[in-house]
């Protein structure tokens, strides 16, 4: 029976409609039913109108920013939704993007579409089940007096910091006290501008996580977008090609305060060697500039490259390091992450870092959950440690099909190696030609290259985050479609 749902709602979450709940199985294999959707309707209602406006001036950064389409305004939808069952009214709260807008558009066009989503980079497989029981037990304890807590240390627990220094750390000198953990990397980044403020100049690679853009832009380091060439003036945007190995010529580069670096990189898919975190760490300390290294990927890291700019000598006198458990257990949901500040990083007059940045902490954020930290130090036993890598091995699988898909057609394929990411080239093309031509002929989404940056246009990133039935069967199409 079809259920309709009428609702008026703000969409800010992101999930995917067109992938069911599955079952996970300790020994990786993964058994998934998938259900089929209905008609989606999304009807944009205008804004409320009142005939008062307070005297308080808008924050005039964020008039600068772009609507983008991975992080855009949010919308006034009415939502109707015609499914087989009510679990899909859950799964349609999303983000009101542009691909968004052109999925609904292509669902409203062809109604009967099985459309796949390899476009965010969300997860899709269950936690393992020796994480989930952890966090059931301490919930569960919280319902008892012995077992239950409040508020707790802003920083995070103690045995979860300890646990993340010796699982990620150890030999490196880094201590539990180096440690804040966090409710993820991506917040972190926010708290992080904040400590450094609006008087610092900011150099980003291109492609790069659109975050370390926007999160720029608000905090007021940024002069207005200048069309023309799609950058912000006052960014420093650290070209990262196949050309050069996607790693950018840091000889090139006008000093920036402060270089956010992502490694294995989102979207891009590439792990910088030793060399190339070597050089970057050199040019940090030639400049005084201070490396954010954001290593949410690095478990999927196969080869001799560093998981952690740490393991560079002198590395602590220049770095932050920001990481997460969202793709590597399935916690995009939960919400669970840390940052690293080593002691030994100062600002210019002296004043540790880490301080600074504890303050941020303490007056911005009461801590993680209690539950997600209790699931997060499951993760760090040898039980965790396994299951998650039974988790990302499956998500490299998936990587596997889509490159061998991709290099079978012709294609030029980068990423997929030390990442879930395929980014996958077209020359000559827009991106959102490309894009648009995969979502009409094959009902795949994909996320065009471009809005990560310039320097993604003409590339279109595919993500191995889905189930696999899903990436076999896109994979079938995309065959179809480029034999």
């Amino acid at each position: 029976m079809s259920i309709t749902y009428n609702l008026t709602t703000s969409l800010s979450s992101t999930s995917s409609a067109f992938l069911a709940p599955s079952s996970f199985n300790s020994r990786g294999h993964v058994s998934l039913p998938v259900k089929s959707v209905g008609i989606c309707k999304c009807i944009a209602t205008p804004e409320a109108e009142t005939g008062y406006k307070t005297k308080v001036t808008r924050n005039p950064n964020l008039g600068k920013l772009q609507a983008g389409y991975l992080f855009p305004e949010k919308k006034n939808l009415r939502v109707i939704i015609l499914a087989e069952d009510e679990e899909l009214g859950d799964l349609m709260d999303e983000k009101s993007n542009e691909i968004a807008r052109r999925r609904s558009a292509h669902l409203l066009k062809y109604p009967d579409a099985k459309v796949i989503s390899l476009g965010i980079g969300d997860t899709t497989e269950p936690i393992p089940e020796v994480i989930t029981d952890a966090m059931s037990k301490r919930s569960q304890g919280l319902s008892t007096v012995k077992g239950y807590s409040g508020y707790g240390a802003e920083q995070g627990e103690k045995p979860l910091r300890s646990a993340i220094a010796s699982t990620f750390y150890s030999d490196l000198g880094i201590e539990e006290d180096d440690i804040f953990v966090s409710d993820g990397a991506k917040c972190d980044i926010s708290r992080l501008q904040i400590v450094f403020g609006s008087n610092v100049k900011m150099a980003v690679q291109d492609p790069s996580y659109p975050a370390y853009v926007d999160s720029s832009v608000i905090m007021g380091q940024t002069g207005l977008y200048q069309k023309d060439v799609e950058k912000f003036a006052n960014i420093e945007y650290m070209r990262c090609s196949p050309e050069n190995g996607f790693f950018p010529d840091l000889s090139s580069i006008s000093r920036p305060d402060i270089i956010f670096f992502c490694s294995p990189n989102n979207p891009t898919g590439a792990a910088a060697t030793r060399e190339q975190l070597t050089q970057l760490v050199q040019f940090a300390k030639d400049n005084g500039s201070i490396v954010i290294h954001d290593s949410a990927y690095a478990m999927y890291i196969s080869g001799d490259n560093p998981r952690s700019i740490f393991e560079i000598p002198g590395a602590k006198e220049v770095a932050i390091e920001t990481s997460s458990f969202s793709k590597y257990a399935g916690f995009t949901g939960v919400r669970l992450g840390w940052t690293v500040i080593p002691k030994e990083l100062l600002f210019s007059d002296g004043f540790p870092v880490a301080r600074d940045f504890n303050r941020i902490v303490c007056t911005c954020f009461n801590g993680a959950s209690n539950i997600s930290q209790a699931g997060g130090l499951a993760c760090l036993s040898p039980e965790g440690l396994k299951a998650m890598g039974e988790v990302i091995g499956f998500y490299k699988e998936n990587t596997n099909i889509i490159v061998e898909t991709f290099d079978s057609l012709g294609f030029k394929v980068y990423g997929g190696k030390d990442a879930p990411y395929v980014w996958v080239h077209f020359p000559g093309r827009s991106s959102w030609d490309v894009f648009g031509e995969i979502l009409e002929k094959t009902h795949v989404v994909t996320t065009p290259g471009s809005g990560f940056g310039p320097g993604g246009e003409g590339f279109v990133r595919v993500s191995a985050f889905g189930h696999r039935e899903n990436v076999l069967e896109a994979c079938r199409r995309f065959k179809q479609l480029y034999k």
